[in-house]
């Protein structure tokens, strides 16, 4: 943001997390510039009212803008709440309350009139006297200040919620009227041209994703030789093998669950607690919770060491599968878990993370997983699933190359990431500059 200049003079805020504010600038509370109400309207359907869409918590939480396009769930609502909280264009909804405080006040703007929507519970609606003042009111609610104004107001211990009076005594910043246009418009530009940059560094990060799984899945049943004799492996997930190759289910090469804590164990013995939601075959295993073994699930049962790897045997659809690594072998894993150790005679171990993290495998996990809500496989039927077996050296050369190969995409996919953080860094610093009048923008509306 160093091409732009500051105003040519400024002036004290009266506000401390605000500070210094063009000269010109007025400094007012938000009830002072707009209405604001709290919605009522939930999600039940009753008799004898209208039906409308209902623009929820979630729409409002994941969308910079109300636009018709979006999926708006069906309820109803009475006359009165409809008179009260239909959504008009310039309507900026915030979230006022949640488990986490950090989710309280994320601001969305209403861009058209959308009759027949109404704002939901959970929700405060405020409305500005007019359309330019509204979207500098949505940029302000979004900026880094005001959202720490938000956390900080939020009080409570397992709910946190802004008060009408947190709300309406949120002190805001405004340029005169025929200044608000020219303002809003640049920082829907720069924000605009942001986004496309941070869309087209996710995608990269989708394609780098892919790529790896790809890699993956051919090396290890397909090989590594693009010129080696192929032969049916008799299983229809495979397909064609390298004709050397063996296939086997994997309890042959591989052990199940042999390592589980005693029902004997000290109620007082620490233990770090690895849960499926820990897990995913994307990010390995993310965390694990120390406790007491008597303060933890039930489920808290399976050993795993270095090595060994994790298949979720319940709730499949999360693709909980991760090889364990140094940071984890001292764990204890929940039973939903099936933990598989290479038989060293059949399965070098470092070809086992590979073998169990290849897309065909995990979607054949899937594919014979049982149950609608929370899909699952029993062990025994985990390790009755086929897949095929190089011979020892040949698995050895193919974990070297992957560990190598996927590396170097990690590595890229991290860096995009670190890249994709920075954007989003300066987005929310750029909102907060043009709001707080720390930039001029006059000159480029």
């Amino acid at each position: 943001m160093s091409h732009y200049k500051p105003y040519p003079a400024y002036r004290d805020s009266g506000v401390e997390w605000i500070g210094q504010v063009p000269e010109h600038w007025e400094v007012k509370r938000l009830r002072h510039v707009a209405s604001f109400k709290n919605s009522n309207v939930d999600k039940k359907a009753y008799e004898g009212q209208e039906a409308v869409s209902l623009c929820n918590y979630t729409d409002v939480y994941y969308n910079e803008f109300i636009t018709p396009d979006l999926p708006f769930m069906q309820a109803t609502a009475s006359a009165t709440e409809i008179e009260q909280f239909s959504l008009r264009k310039g309507d900026v909804i915030i979230t006022k309350d949640s488990e986490d405080p950090s989710d309280i006040g994320i601001p969305s703007l209403v861009k058209n009139d959308l009759p027949g929507v109404i704002c939901g519970y959970h929700l405060t609606m405020i409305r500005g006297a007019d359309f330019d003042t509204s979207r500098l009111l949505h940029r302000i609610l979004q900026s880094n200040p005001t959202q720490a104004h938000f956390y900080v107001e939020a009080p409570g211990i397992t709910r946190y919620g802004l008060s009408q009076d947190a709300i309406g005594d949120l002190p805001v910043n405004l340029p005169p009227e025929n200044e608000r246009n020219g303002i809003a418009n640049a920082v829907d530009r720069e924000t605009t041209r942001i986004d496309a940059l941070i869309t087209k560094k996710t995608r990269f990060i989708e394609l780098l994703k892919e790529k790896r799984q790809a890699l993956i899945t051919h090396a290890v049943t397909k090989g590594l030789d693009p010129n080696v004799k192929m032969k049916d492996s008799g299983v229809e997930w495979i397909g064609e093998v390298p004709e050397h190759w063996d296939v086997k289910p994997l309890k042959i090469i591989a052990s199940c669950n042999d390592d589980s804590l005693p029902e004997s164990m000290p109620l007082d013995m620490p233990i770090r607690y690895v849960d499926i939601s820990a897990v995913s075959h994307d990010g390995g295993i993310s965390r694990a919770e120390s406790m007491m073994f008597g303060d933890a699930p039930s489920r808290a049962r399976r050993r795993a060491k270095l090595g060994d790897v994790v298949v979720s045997t319940v709730r499949t659809y999360l693709k909980a599968v991760a090889s364990v690594d140094e940071a984890h072998t001292d764990c204890v894993y929940s039973t939903g878990f099936a933990v598989l150790r290479a038989r060293s005679e059949q399965l070098a171990p470092e070809f086992l993370k590979w073998l169990v993290l290849n897309d065909l495998l995990i979607q054949a996990v899937e594919s014979h997983s049982e149950g609608l809500s929370y899909p699952a496989i029993n062990s025994s039927e985990l390790v009755n699933l086929k897949t095929v077996v190089p011979g020892l050296p040949e698995q050895k050369r193919i974990a070297a190359t992957l560990d190598r190969e996927t590396s170097r995409i990690d590595l890229l996919t991290e860096k995009t990431q670190r890249s994709i953080d920075l954007l989003k860094e300066r987005r929310a610093a750029f909102i907060t500059a043009a709001v707080t009048g720390q930039i001029d923008l006059r000159e480029s509306a």
